[in-house]
Parts: C-alpha cells; sequence; structure tokens
C-alpha cells in the first residue's frame, strides 16, 4: 500500500474512495454528501433520530435555521430518500417528518461523526487558537 492509499492519520481510504469516483467531478455521491453533511442537513438527521417532528417543533429543535432552509433541506433529503413527509389531511395541515431506514442509517453514521466533535472540540479550539495567535504574530 503506498502513501497515496492512506488518510492523514495514516488510516487506509476505503476502496470506494480509493477507485475515485467521489473525487469525480460527475458523481453523484457528491451531491448526497453535501446534503448529509451541510449545516442544516446535520442537524435535521440528528434531531429525527431522536424522534418524528412536525416542521415547528423540528424548527424550535435546530435553532437558528430559517424556516425557508428548514425546508428547503427537508426537501432535499426527502428527495434522496432520507426522509419521510407524513401529510395528515387536517385544518390547519400538520405535517410530520420521519427517517427512512437509509435516512436512520446515514443519521447514525453522522451522529458518529458529531460525537467525535465534541469529543475533540478542546483540541479542535485549542488548534484553532493556536492558528489566530500564529496570525497575529
Amino acid at each position: 500500500m503506498s502513501t497515496q492509499d492512506l488518510t492523514s492519520d495514516g488510516s487506509p481510504l476505503s476502496d470506494l474512495v480509493r477507485r475515485g469516483e467521489l473525487f469525480s467531478v460527475d458523481c453523484p455521491s457528491r451531491e448526497v454528501l453535501k446534503h448529509l453533511t451541510s449545516r442544516w442537513g446535520v442537524l435535521v438527521l440528528m434531531a429525527l433520530l431522536e424522534k418524528d417532528h412536525r416542521f415547528s417543533d423540528l424548527r424550535r429543535k435546530v435553532g437558528g435555521v430559517s424556516e425557508k432552509m428548514l425546508a428547503q433541506t427537508l426537501q432535499t433529503l426527502e428527495a434522496d430518500g432520507f426522509v419521510n413527509r407524513f401529510s395528515h389531511p387536517v385544518v390547519p395541515p400538520h405535517v410530520d417528518y420521519s427517517l427512512t431506514p437509509i435516512g436512520r442509517e446515514a443519521a447514525l453514521k453522522v451522529r458518529d461523526f458529531a460525537d467525535w466533535i465534541e469529543v475533540n472540540i478542546g483540541r479542535i479550539l485549542a488548534a484553532r487558537s493556536s492558528e489566530t495567535e500564529k496570525e497575529i504574530v
């Protein structure tokens, strides 16, 4: 195995990544990766991993997201097959959102990444602070 086949921490690249499709500008995986790892996509997936939510509950749970961005994020995740949308036939309309089975799988992976960030946030902030100090000097 060459050093080209290793990540920066020395672990091997996955076979799928090594084949290079993800690095190709035309790879459809890139769009899905963008949807799953966007700021709002991550937070929506994690919120729905806890439980199903109505739109307004989800908006309160995901602090800082605008109604427009939440709607766009949910539409994108629904189009990708990660989120179910159930509209109740009542007035005023009630819509519930939940994860599909593949959405749950993706949300668990995203949660592992978010957990890693939480565990390492001290190191990350220290590195950021160190970089800021270097720029000042």
